[in-house]
């Protein structure tokens, strides 16, 4: 059966640094962007129902009229006023069961307090639109959930494809413009891939860098924070609200000369034509604009999956947290789900201890690779988005799927990395993202090197231009 049409969404995506110009031009007003960013999450005909698990779309409302109030009265309400923002449904609100996409969560206590990052969101003049839908407790790189619905990709919406995950609703509310930015959650990957399967930017920071309390967790030692939107620039400005540092446009530096790293171990193997052509792409015309492009064997990169079978560390952390409700509830939780937290009993504590000591001397390893180069380079998933059908109906090939789409992001959440992806598919194409990853704690560093990429593959990839 067809699905029904969408509204259009605006093409080229807007950043937010665009809105905001049309605001202080006097060509728009927060409560127009509002308005339009919540009628296309009401409107029957679109996928809001499945990618909101709530709206807030008459108090949003509100508070846009309060923001051009306070505008027109000379009042600064901060770097994002106005600007209509989702957040992930892991994020507290204050008086909001969170239900983190889950079933067993519906009659939890609500929150007593906002999220960290809800409160500094708010404190910058964003206005909340809704609490997006989710894998259920963030366990998938899909984006299928079998409780609320799955929102389909923007791409090939007739064939429904997935939208990546676990941040599956955050993607779509921007990419079908229900939201100018969307704030997800990344422990294995789940910011970059649902960004780069729906051709948008997308940053996860280094863990430590934006403060987690309120934060419903999946792995307490690998869930970082970040933000989903059109371009590098918008990515930053809500990194650096969220981090809690004033906010500065990124300093613009040519891609010429940068030392780029191309990862070869592991991350190019199995690519599907769509990503390996727009990859390739993408490294020809770095060069040519300068960039050095020096491939990188980064032959560690092998020893990480073979340290996480079993789920590794995500596994164990999450059994640690689940494991009552599994006891008394298991019928209640998405069966895929449910099987890949259990995977977390297989692992023994002396199992868990040489985890960390595993880990800590790879990070040093990596450490002392990449210390050379401004940024590695790889695709950000080797495949495009498949059909949301055919992961449902098998689940052999959900999970060979869901294994495919963490591969290359998962490897960087283990070196406690940041990365950013943008897209470098061609408009029109099947969404594909290049990953560019940076050091750890050299946070505003990467986002600068990948905005200056971003301004390198120009306006005809499928991202919009490069602007703060």
């Amino acid at each position: 059966m067809p699905s029904p049409a969408i509204p259009p969404s605006p093409l080229p995506l807007d950043t937010i640094a665009r809105r905001q110009a049309a605001v202080a031009a006097g060509e728009t007003t927060a409560a127009a962007l509002v308005d339009e960013a919540c009628a296309r999450a009401e409107a029957p005909d679109g996928e809001g129902g499945l990618v909101f698990l709530g709206r807030y779309g008459a108090a949003a409302r509100r508070q846009a009229e309060h923001a051009d109030a306070m505008r027109a009265a000379g009042v600064d309400l901060g770097p994002l006023a106005g600007m209509p923002v989702s957040i992930k449904d892991l994020f507290d609100v204050a008086g909001e069961t969170t239900r983190a996409g889950s079933i067993v969560r519906q009659g939890a206590e609500p929150a007593a307090a906002d999220a960290a990052i809800v409160r500094r969101l708010k404190g910058a003049g964003a206005i909340l639109v809704g609490r997006t839908n989710m894998t259920e407790f963030a366990y998938s790189g899909i984006g299928i959930n079998p409780h609320y619905g799955t929102p389909a990709n923007p791409w090939d919406r007739e064939t429904r494809r997935i939208p990546g995950g676990s941040s599956s609703g955050a993607a779509v509310s921007v990419a079908d413009g229900m939201a100018i930015a969307a704030i997800g959650t990344d422990t294995g990957g789940s910011v970059r891939i649902p960004a780069a399967l729906s051709g948008l930017a997308g940053f996860k920071p280094t863990a430590s860098r934006v403060p987690q309390d309120g934060c419903f967790p999946l792995s307490f030692s690998l869930d970082s924070i970040g933000p989903l939107a059109a371009s590098v620039g918008c990515c930053a400005l809500l990194d650096a609200v969220m981090a809690g540092e004033a906010p500065e446009p990124l300093p613009d530096i040519p891609v010429s000369g940068l030392r780029l790293g191309v990862a070869q171990t592991l991350v190019l193997d199995g690519l599907e034509e769509p990503v390996s052509t727009a990859f390739e792409v993408a490294l020809t015309r770095l060069s040519a604009a300068g960039a050095r492009l020096i491939d990188l064997p980064f032959a560690i990169l092998a020893d990480i999956p073979q340290l996480s079978t079993a789920g590794g560390r995500a596994a164990a952390e999450a059994l640690a947290l689940h494991r009552r409700d599994l006891e008394s509830r298991a019928q209640d939780f998405d069966h895929r789900v449910a099987a890949r937290v259990l995977n977390g009993a297989k692992i023994s504590g002396a199992d868990y201890v040489d985890l960390l000591h595993a880990r800590a001397r790879l990070r040093r390893e990596a450490d002392t690779l990449t210390a050379p180069f401004d940024a590695v380079l790889m695709p950000t998933c080797p495949r495009i988005a498949p059909p949301i059908a055919d992961l449902e109906s098998d689940d052999a090939a959900f999970g060979e799927a869901n294994l495919a789409m963490l591969r290359n992001t998962a490897l960087f959440n283990f070196l406690d990395r940041c990365a950013t992806t943008i897209p470098v598919h061609r408009a029109g194409e099947a969404p594909a993202g290049l990953m560019i990853v940076g050091e750890t704690l050299g946070d505003r560093r990467n986002l600068t090197v990948a905005r200056a990429v971003e301004a390198a593959l120009g306006q005809d990839r499928g991202g919009p231009p490069a602007t703060h």
